[in-house]
């Protein structure tokens, strides 16, 4: 049965008078199939599609978004990785199933998968906490992240969560630490992380494993600090004022692109991800492999360095001022004794051999 959202109301009637048509046995009894109608109601079936999915507001973006039927994180596991083999635990608490954490082939070489899981029915999303990680998840997440980071395998990370969990239980087990420690760690890696937001990317549940290498959205998915209610109850003191708060965080991934906080966007088929699933298969894999290609060639330091100038580039560029006065070269300041320890570990192997000659010379003056 398929749902649809409260702006595809001319859809919706199109599709039934469309299954009405390909069914021989209607009301009327056995009749023939009227193949031209077919195609006529088709065509206009489409047409419909691609005027409102061309005009969505932000609003309505969330809103598919959040479509029941949108291919989820398990979705494009399943489909997109081969030998995935699934890990459990943070070795502290317990396990997390609103995340799904494990290693697996992609193009026959080892990554990291970590795929935030809402679940497909009613059963599941109870299961899964509708995809909002406790910090025993994030734990979980950041021990297989170091795991891989030593093992130099990228890491690859599906977003979709309305927000960390706000529990009671998770606040006591360290909630808030828990989502810096991930975002830390994210930081840290020495390995290409590529972070790909399939729906909902809320908050800190979101950011704390999309600190990444590359960012990329589909089309159709969102990506904020807060969900359009909380922030028009926030501001206006009325939750149904979601399209003004929705415009106003610019929380599209069009938006997000322009302000350089994404760096691709995944396109989806007409009407929403939810309706092909196949070509989106096809548009994120296509993506991962374009990704995880231009990292390939990188040592550790040149993908950390990528990593820190991204995140310190946002905002330069877009604000309350034409041009940014602060230096072009997004570096950290090094005082001398860094200085030089960095350059003896760029140099190890002239150092050694430097001190070398110098112990060889300070025996011989010693012999005569």
């Amino acid at each position: 049965m398929k749902n649809y959202l409260n702006f595809e109301t001319e859809v919706k009637k199109l599709e039934e008078e469309l299954n009405i048509l390909k069914d021989p046995y209607n009301k009327e009894g056995l009749s023939e199939v009227d193949t031209s109608k077919i195609s006529k109601v088709q065509k206009e079936i489409d047409e419909k599609l691609k005027e409102i999915y061309s005009n969505l507001n932000n609003w309505q973006t969330a809103l598919v978004a959040r479509h029941e039927n949108r291919p989820k994180a398990k979705f494009f596991i399943e489909n997109l990785f081969e030998d995935f083999i699934q890990l459990s635990g943070d070795r502290y608490y317990g396990e997390d199933k609103s995340v799904i954490a494990g290693f697996a082939k992609f193009n026959n070489k080892s990554v990291l998968i970590i795929g935030q899981e809402k679940g497909e029915d009613l059963e599941s999303r109870i299961d899964r906490n509708f995809g909002m990680m406790r910090p025993e998840g994030y734990r979980k997440t950041i021990r297989l992240m170091k795991l891989a980071d030593k093992f130099k395998i990228p890491i690859i990370s599906f977003i979709d969560t309305p927000g960390a969990y706000p529990g009671v239980g998770a606040e006591e087990r360290g909630q808030a630490e828990a989502i810096a420690k991930s975002i830390e760690c994210c930081m840290e890696l020495g390995v290409p992380t590529v972070s790909i937001i399939i729906g909902e990317g809320g908050s800190g549940g979101a950011i704390a494993l999309a600190s990444s290498n590359k960012v990329l959205m589909l089309q159709n998915a969102i990506y904020s600090v807060i969900s359009p209610e909380g922030c028009a109850t926030i501001l206006w003191r009325d939750p149904k004022k979601t399209l003004e708060a929705s415009q106003a965080m610019k929380l599209s991934s069009k938006d997000l692109l322009s302000l350089e906080i994404i760096d691709e966007i995944i396109p989806e088929p007409v009407g929403g991800a939810h309706r092909d699933r196949d070509i989106v298969l096809d548009n994120v894999r296509n993506s991962l492999e374009k990704n995880l290609d231009f990292f390939s060639t990188m040592e550790k330091d040149e993908i950390l360095n990528h990593r820190k100038n991204k995140f310190l580039s946002i905002g330069r560029n877009k604000g309350f001022i034409s041009q940014s006065s602060l230096n072009n070269k997004l570096s950290m300041k090094e005082n001398f004794l860094d200085k030089i320890i960095s350059k003896i570990k760029k140099n190890k192997i002239f150092f050694y051999i430097g001190i070398f000659i110098l112990v060889l010379i300070f025996i011989g003056l010693v012999s005569l």
